[in-house]
């Protein structure tokens, strides 16, 4: 059977090469007689894999050296709680809530000290990012909370918020290595791998040193200790090895293509010709408020549950799948991660004008 084009929201499209070279070396990678999968993550072989990964990872996002990279387990959803037993040192933090992962993470936050939410998009569905110029942040916040881009919804953080000094930690999981970001801007930065990186399992956290501290909330387990993960450089205990391998392979493919800043061209590029297509359709409409609307994920309806359907099911009949929107905005949904090429992106068009005419 032929691959289809794969609009999933995570996990999601990879790379096709890294997939063929993954497949080539299943069985001996590297002469080492063995898969990835069965080899010690205390092995010299295995240590070469995970460093040149976190290697590559700081060259892309030219990572200052004050700054740890973790390869982590647990997805985004464990974050959630391990920032607030981290950084929640006066016991409050501020939150802007755009959508369902940051809404979660917020309440999570409520569980561990004063959570406040600073501003909120849920009044129009969670459809655009609030003016975060003058938030009402007070001195004794440890931090302030994004996610970055928001998945579901659609949207991205185009101006990062004024934090008024307080560090900033965003979730990015939904946006992550899909343009040039200035992590300096960031205390902490984290995103799951399976959206726009490799397979669900990894998740990784940049985070500034001195945010690494033993002074963390009582009762804190020992595995969700940053410091712990730290002083362990990623190897505490055994870490998901096949998926930071993947990862690493994905690092590299993107040093090929030419890096970030040739991946948000092409990202612009693709989203472009979707967005332009909904922004002239009689049928289908995009969801989001222009200026804040995500180069990664794009939420689009007709107006009719029926018609929906019927665009989701013969989509998929034709190979574009996994087009179904999320159960909180219904219609549909098309993710066009880095790894979806740009003729996937023209042939949906296509698709979509076609059954524009017969369903008009």
């Amino acid at each position: 059977m032929a691959r289809v084009y794969n609009f999933s929201a995570g996990p999601a499209v990879l790379p096709e090469e890294v997939l063929r070279e993954a497949a080539d070396e299943m069985l001996d990678y590297q002469g080492s007689g063995m898969s990835v999968m069965e080899m010690s993550h205390r092995s010299k072989v295995y240590d070469k894999i995970i460093k040149d990964a976190e290697q590559d990872l700081r060259d892309l996002m030219n990572i200052p050296d004050n700054y740890r990279v973790l390869f982590l387990q647990g997805g985004a959803s464990q974050q959630f709680a391990m920032i607030p037993m981290n950084l929640m040192k006066k016991k409050k933090a501020g939150y802007i809530v755009t959508g369902q992962w940051a809404k979660k993470a917020f309440q999570e936050a409520k569980l561990y000290g004063e959570a406040v939410e600073l501003a909120s998009s849920a009044d129009q569905t969670f459809s655009y990012i609030p003016d975060c110029s003058d938030l009402p942040i007070t001195d004794d916040m440890d931090y302030v909370y994004i996610c970055e881009n928001n998945t579901i919804y659609g949207t991205k953080y185009k101006t990062l918020p004024n934090t008024k000094g307080k560090d900033l930690v965003a979730d990015v999981s939904s946006c992550f290595l899909s343009e040039p970001v200035d992590v300096s801007k960031y205390g902490v930065i984290y995103g799951g791998v399976q959206k726009n990186i490799g397979p669900a399992g990894v998740v990784i956290v940049i985070i500034r040193e001195d945010l690494i501290t033993e002074d963390v909330l009582p009762g804190t387990p020992t595995m969700l200790r940053y410091k712990i993960h730290a002083d362990a450089e990623s190897l505490y205990n055994t870490p998901p090895c096949y998926g930071i391998y993947i990862c690493g392979k994905v690092f590299k493919w993107l040093k090929k293509m030419g890096g970030l800043e040739v991946m948000k061209q092409r990202n612009e590029e693709k989203a472009k010709i979707l967005y332009d297509f909904l922004d002239q359709s009689k049928l289908f409409k995009g969801t989001v408020r222009k200026e804040d609307r995500s180069l990664m994920n794009v939420p689009f309806v007709t107006g009719s549950d029926e018609l929906d359907a019927k665009f989701v099911k013969e989509a998929t009949e034709a190979g574009f799948v996994n087009l179904k929107g999320h159960r909180s905005v219904g219609g549909m949904r098309a993710s066009i991660y880095n790894a979806m090429p740009k003729e996937g992106v023209e042939k949906l068009v296509e698709f979509m004008k076609k059954f524009e005419a017969e369903n008009a």
